[in-house]
């Protein structure tokens, strides 16, 4: 015995465009049938939040399933699953659209293992609900509700697997910490014991960039706020973000934004008086809002 419920959409050319697009949904348990041999041209993403049973690839080879897991299916990837004779709860998501591929570089669509474990899947399910909510007849926000939660699915896939520290990756929260050192990527690699190969694996897994891009986006975000929030003269911003030449960290902010740090200020600064802060504000404590009393 099963419980099955599913939808599946169309969206149009235009939806594509807004990078990925849910072609369907699915809420399932119990001990559900065995789901091929077959192939699809789009990825999915099944979530097993309880029972187990296992994959098996084309090569034969049978892999264990035991919940929370996911199984990605994969375009043009012949696939062959089902729940052990006590059955599973499985709820899945079809996604496809172009920016598949930046995902997949970034690492949040794992190529090199069909079955991950997770270490919750609660954050999951509760975007697919979403997804199934949205998914109501005569949604007029159809498409562009569910493209939504995929993107946010996929963050959640990622955040909710089992070799991934709740806390954070220790290893990118020191390299955040120690950002605005002036320091190269080998010293840098040097002060966790790792060589700098194995930082750019480490860092490249974490974050699906160089060592190199995610110490620059940490500096010039910081030094954006700066710009836009402070006084500072763009010599002194440079400095707090590990610039000691000021002519450097203009030409390099103004080739990676696109704008001068000068001009960018005067695009994102406050102009009215008393609109500039007298203090560097911290950026992991934004101010609170004091609520008015009317």
């Amino acid at each position: 015995m099963y419980h099955t419920w599913m939808r599946y959409f169309t969206p149009g050319p235009v939806h594509h465009r807004l990078g990925l697009v849910c072609l369907g949904v699915g809420l399932q348990h119990g001990a559900l049938p065995t789901v091929g041999p077959r192939v699809l041209g789009h990825h999915v993403a099944v979530v097993i939040s309880a029972g187990g049973g296992w994959f098996r690839s084309p090569e034969g080879v049978r892999t264990p399933v035991a919940a929370p897991a996911l199984i990605w299916l994969r375009p043009g990837e012949p696939h062959h699953y089902g729940p052990d004779p006590g059955g599973w709860d499985e709820s899945f998501v079809d996604f496809t659209g172009p920016a598949v591929a930046t995902y997949t570089e970034l690492g949040y669509i794992d190529t090199e293992r069909t079955v991950v474990p997770l270490g919750d899947a609660a954050g999951p399910r509760a975007v697919i609900g979403r997804i199934a909510r949205a998914a109501r007849r005569g949604n007029p926000l159809l498409e562009v509700e569910t493209s939504a939660a995929v993107h946010e699915l996929l963050v959640a896939l990622r955040r909710a697997r089992a070799d991934t520290n709740p806390a954070g990756d220790p290893v990118l929260t020191a390299l955040a910490r120690d950002a605005f050192l002036q320091l190269s990527v080998a010293e840098h690699a040097a002060r966790h014991g790792m060589t700098p190969a194995e930082l750019r694996t480490a860092v490249r897994r974490g974050a699906g960039c160089s060592p190199k891009d995610y110490l620059l986006s940490i500096r010039l975000g910081r030094a954006k706020e700066l710009l836009a929030a402070t006084e500072l003269p763009v010599a002194a911003v440079a400095r707090r973000v590990g610039y000691e030449d000021p002519a450097y960290f203009s030409r390099l902010f103004t080739r990676r934004v696109g704008t001068a740090p000068v001009r960018f200020r005067e695009q994102q600064g406050r102009t009215v008086p008393g609109g500039w802060s007298d203090r560097v504000p911290h950026p992991d404590h934004p101010p609170t809002i004091p609520t008015r009393s009317t």
